[in-house]
């Protein structure tokens, strides 16, 4: 019996030594993955949220721009419909609409974390992943004050808390930069239009309302109701400084939404003639002055990109305090549009009755 050389004991031992050394380092990998820490999100839920976040699926496109402006996009696996800012994130996997998502389509990008929030998703969505096994964090945004907590919450729970802390102090010394430059100014009176047809604007306790006081504003209408349905004859009481809307609302509100890449610029010029058309509204001084502003849908978006409307906001509220650079990009690649349309004079008004 030939008796093994000693180069070749030599290699089977270390060979030995590597197969263990790979069985070692496995099953190291894998209890670090298992591995969990309990969080409590903004709806007072104790998630196990793993130690390291490498899979991440979002519910909302908030949350989808938010993991952007962390940095984590590379860990995307999965976001909702209508996740379009940064334009990037249009190229990552959909899981479907916001409201009701397709769990087949999560469970399929296999996350380690799943980020819903109160404003689009809905809890028994949440309750049906976590029944799953699957980690979901969920955020509760009612303000401007909320959206930073929200930033810097889940920069904690992906494991960004520095690039959170840098972010959210960013944002916030913008804001205090502009309520410093808004002190004296008076708030102007501002009927933002959610919809037209019934006519809709919004409450006081609104995300949207939050973000006019910001911009050095408040809603003309003062009500607890979110979303009230207001008559012709209220608008004329009310007679705002300004009428605003959304980019988004003001092209489905058109009558000439034909296009698929609508000019807003052309679509509010439309919008305007049609309400100097109208007998109540052109009595309204915001009418027929053109005080007519259009901001990017981000003003409904508790996201980073929400600053950069505000910002703008106030800049067309208070031309005297502000130049709009026309060459303005916001961060997060959306560029919010204003327009003052030409003032009519009370004989063009006469003449138009």
């Amino acid at each position: 019996m030939k008796t093994p050389s000693k180069l070749g004991l030599m290699c089977s031992a270390f060979a030995l030594i590597c197969i263990l050394a790979g069985v070692v380092s496995a099953h190291a990998q894998t209890r670090a993955t298992n591995e969990t820490r309990t969080a409590i999100d903004e709806v007072d839920r104790r998630v196990a949220v793993p130690l390291q976040v490498h899979r991440i699926v979002t519910l909302a496109p908030n949350l989808t721009e938010i993991v952007y402006a962390l940095g984590a996009e590379d860990r995307l696996v999965g976001v909702s419909e209508y996740s379009d800012h940064p334009p990037a994130a249009k190229t990552k996997p959909s899981i479907g609409m916001p409201v009701n998502p397709s769990l087949e389509a999560v469970v399929g990008a296999k996350p380690d974390l799943v980020l819903a929030t109160t404003s689009i998703n809905f809890a028994k969505t949440v309750d049906a992943l976590t029944h799953l096994g699957i980690a979901v964090y969920t955020t509760n945004p009612h303000s401007v004050e909320g959206t930073l907590r929200s930033i810097s919450d889940i920069g904690e729970v992906i494991g960004e808390s520095s690039r959170a802390d840098v972010l959210v102090a960013d944002l916030r010394a913008r804001l205090n930069t502009l309520q410093e430059r808004l002190r004296k100014e008076h708030r102007v009176r501002v009927l933002f239009i959610v919809w037209d047809q019934p006519l809709q604007s919004i409450g006081d306790n609104t995300f949207i309302a939050d973000a006019l006081r910001w911009a050095g504003a408040e809603s003309a209408l003062h009500t607890k109701q979110n979303w009230p349905t207001i008559s012709m004859e209220e608008v004329v009481k009310l007679n705002p400084d300004y009428i605003a809307y959304s980019d988004s609302n003001l092209v489905l509100n058109s009558s000439d939404n034909s296009s698929e890449s609508p000019d807003i610029r052309a679509a509010i010029s439309h919008h305007l003639d049609e309400l100097r058309r109208e007998p109540a509204w052109r009595s309204l001084t915001a009418v027929r002055e053109g005080h007519i502003a259009v901001v990017d849908e981000e003003i409904e978006v508790p996201a980073p990109g929400l600053i950069d409307t505000i910002e703008l906001l106030a800049h067309e509220l208070h031309p005297n305090l502000f130049t709009i650079q026309s060459n303005q990009q916001s961060s997060s690649g959306a560029s919010p549009v204003f327009y003052a349309a030409p003032e009519i004079s009370d004989e063009a008004a006469l003449c138009a009755r």
